[in-house]
């Protein structure tokens, strides 16, 4: 057989210490119908730190991270930068946190790249043309004119990316964030991913790509049954 291809972790100079805890679940569930999806689940997660959340299909991770955006009713104590997203408005919260979920094409309204950046800046409040910076740091070259139905899958997903991270939350959490796009683009992406956990914010992202995973996180959480079963820094999960 084969030898195994080795993924090797990066080693960062100059690693970020962790800040203070900016997303804390205590004894968080999350119920669908009569089945617990997320189950009593403890977790603290710091400013400046990229955590990967791991795990098989229907582990959790989607649920987990849709709670934390405040989209689904919980049970037990849930605090990003000190409140509860689920009972702020959802312009409130996006000022806390924001979620690229796995389907993109949700966030998606207008008729046109141009005019999708151009809301995303205005939502934000951030500066003109913020958008289609990220954008193209990301994938290069869209053309302004081109409808978001008519883009590839990894093309939809990068503009939501950088929709939602024109927002500056101190919180970004994405869910399956490099289906779709190649290579190039994925690196880009945990570039953008990396400095904005750099600058203080708390990034946490759901995937089965373990090359991903290696690259981007400081830490990986491994969820099973809605479960935390391992928890720590990459290299030793």
């Amino acid at each position: 057989l084969a030898e195994p291809e080795r993924i090797e972790l990066r080693a960062p100079a100059a690693p970020v210490p962790p800040g203070s805890v900016a997303v804390h679940a205590r004894r968080v569930e999350v119920r669908r119908g009569s089945a617990a999806v997320v189950r009593r689940l403890d977790l603290q997660l710091r400013a400046g730190e990229v955590t990967v959340l791991m795990g098989r299909n229907g582990a959790g991770k989607s649920t987990l991270l849709r709670a934390l955006a405040g989209a689904l009713p919980h049970r037990g104590r849930l605090a990003v930068d000190g409140v509860d997203p689920a009972r702020l408005g959802a312009a409130e919260a996006r000022r806390h946190v924001v979620l690229v979920p796995q389907e993109v094409g949700a966030l998606l309204f207008t008729d046109s790249v141009a005019a999708e950046c151009a809301s995303g800046d205005l939502d934000a409040g951030a500066p003109a043309g913020t958008t289609r910076e990220l954008l193209d740091a990301l994938v290069p070259g869209i053309p302004a004119d081109a409808h978001p139905r008519d883009l590839s899958e990894g093309e939809r997903l990068a503009l939501v990316v950088a929709i939602q991270l024109a927002a500056g939350a101190g919180v970004v959490l994405l869910d399956e964030p490099t289906r779709g796009l190649d290579t190039p683009a994925r690196h880009a992406l945990v570039a953008a991913l990396r400095s904005r956990a750099a600058a203080g914010a708390t990034v946490v992202l759901a995937t089965h790509d373990v090359e991903t995973a290696a690259e981007a996180a400081d830490r990986v959480v491994v969820l099973a049954d809605g479960e935390v079963i391992a928890d720590g820094p990459a290299r030793d999960v």
